[in-house]
């Protein structure tokens, strides 16, 4: 994808060689379910019930991580811990009243009351995301992390493409391919944070995938086939097939019956009301019939927590709660964002940290007259809404006229009862030069364009380790990076 100064000096692969890595690499692909079949592809496919799976662009390389940022990667994911268990922190200490209630009220916003109580039960006070991915966007001026996700797609896809890359390394003498990072690890450290989360609940682990998330189940399945082969009794399922009895929850299997002891919840707590069996799965969650993971708490699913990152009323809370290396890595990282709360803020008193052509702002609705160049802010949907994940209901100011900026952030702030938003600095990222192959033109062709760049953490015990890291480049005429069949999609490795 993008060369190192030592390939570069040793000579790139051929294109022909390119070429026909790309083509095995989306054969590997292809045989697991996880891109869709070439139209000349001659083999038979077996029928297949899961979601057809979405294609993008197949680069030859992996990409490249320097030393440092592989470094970065490897340190950040206890720092993302700490600042999950200081969030969950900050919250129960707002509920009680040792820190403003304004944290809570903010972080319960919009949530359904019976959503918010169960959340509360003192039973699971301390849990934790167990699946941490940020996504990180490399910027002239140092990484920068746009949001996190602990209920994330691609675990099964950045697994899988590590093993494709993988096998292309020794056919690429004498220019080898770097072995990706995750190539054996995204698959061992899933699996043990699972049987950490499962704990002593005995039965099997079933991944739930709701409609909503219908995309990613054919990964899911995939993932769910390979942690069997490993030893992990894992099932990835359709909420519907999930059973209940006053002893637990169950899956009928071909080879009978199976009690569950873990739920993966890969379905969003917005959408609870669409998922079947939902309901009784909170109930056995509740009656201690069997564990879940992630937490049903909304409260530490909101972008608007970087907000309370950096507010200046909290300081004294995260210099409590981090250490010194997390707060100035975390300082760094986390842009600045505001919550888009439309009350009046007192004459004397001013929003922290915004302005508009160097003069304080006191009101949000100001940043709609903003020029262009003011307007380098992005609007987002904090989180419990259909619109907040997926790049959907993103609004970038400088990308659009005047008009309909002033739109989006009206509607923002009328929305905000009901799905509060955010309010985050732009940062650029970088340029880089890539390369992938077409299948219009049967060739490899360059694509200039950025990045994002996800890690994917796995939670056991008091440790979050780095299980792979998936890259996402987008043509430099997009200005939102997410994955679209027009998007490269590699594993990242680090370069020597």
């Amino acid at each position: 994808m993008v060369l190192t100064p030592a390939q570069e000096s040793a000579g790139s692969p051929s294109p022909d060689d390119a070429r026909r890595d790309c083509l095995a690499i989306r054969d590997h692909l292809i045989r697991a379910r996880l891109y869709p079949p070439a139209s000349s592809a001659s083999q038979p496919h077996e029928p297949d019930t899961t979601a057809a799976p979405a294609g993008f662009r197949i680069s030859p390389d992996p990409f490249p991580l320097s030393p440092s940022e592989y470094n970065l990667f490897q340190s950040l994911g206890q720092r993302l811990l700490a600042f999950y268990r200081g969030l969950n922190r900050l919250y129960f200490d707002s509920l009680r009243g040792s820190q403003p209630a304004w944290v809570a009220s903010y972080l319960d916003q919009g949530k359904p009351e019976a959503l918010i109580a169960f959340s509360r039960m003192n039973r699971f006070r301390s849990h934790l995301p167990a699946v941490i991915r940020p996504d990180i966007i490399p910027t002239p001026d140092g990484m920068v992390i746009t949001e996190l996700d602990s209920v994330p797609g691609g675990i099964g896809l950045t697994a899988c493409l590590s093993g494709a890359y993988d096998q292309l390394a020794p056919s690429r003498q004498p220019l080898p391919t770097p072995s990706p990072i995750g190539r054996d690890t995204m698959l061992q450290h899933f699996a043990a944070m699972l049987r950490s989360q499962q704990g002593e609940h005995p039965g099997c682990v079933a991944i739930v995938v709701s409609e909503e998330a219908k995309d990613y189940r054919s990964e899911m399945q995939w993932l769910a086939d390979r942690l069997r082969e490993i030893g992990c009794d894992a099932y990835c399922v359709d909420p519907k097939s999930v059973g209940f009895t006053e002893e637990g929850l169950f899956l009928d299997q071909s080879s009978g019956r199976r009690s569950i002891g873990l739920i993966y919840r890969f379905y969003e707590l917005f959408d609870l009301k669409n998922v079947p069996k939902s309901e009784l799965i909170m109930y056995a969650v509740k009656k201690g019939l069997v564990a879940v993971t992630p937490p049903y708490k909304p409260a530490l699913e909101e972008k608007l927590a970087f907000g309370l990152f950096h507010h200046p009323e909290l300081r004294g809370f995260w210099h409590r709660t981090l250490d010194e290396e997390a707060q100035a890595l975390l300082s760094n990282l986390l842009p600045r964002t505001w919550i888009l709360d439309p009350r009046p803020v007192p004459p004397s008193a001013v929003i922290p940290d915004l302005q508009l052509s160097d003069h304080a702002v006191s009101d949000f609705r100001r940043l709609a007259q903003a020029t262009q160049k003011d307007r380098r802010l992005v609007i987002k949907p904090s989180g419990f809404s259909e619109l907040a994940w997926g790049s959907r209901g993103v609004s970038i100011g400088h990308d659009l006229p005047q008009a309909e900026w002033a739109l989006a952030l009206e509607q923002a702030l009328e929305n905000f009862p009901q799905t509060p938003s955010v309010l985050q600095e732009f940062r650029k990222g970088r340029q880089f030069e890539c390369r992938y192959y077409s299948e219009a033109a049967d060739a490899i062709v360059p694509m200039s364009g950025r990045v994002r760049l996800s890690p994917y953490y796995f939670v056991v015990g008091d440790k979050a380790e780095l299980g792979g890291v998936l890259a996402t480049v987008c043509s430099v005429e997009k200005k939102i990076i997410h994955g679209m069949v027009d998007a490269i999609m590699a594993p990242c490795a680090v370069a020597h």
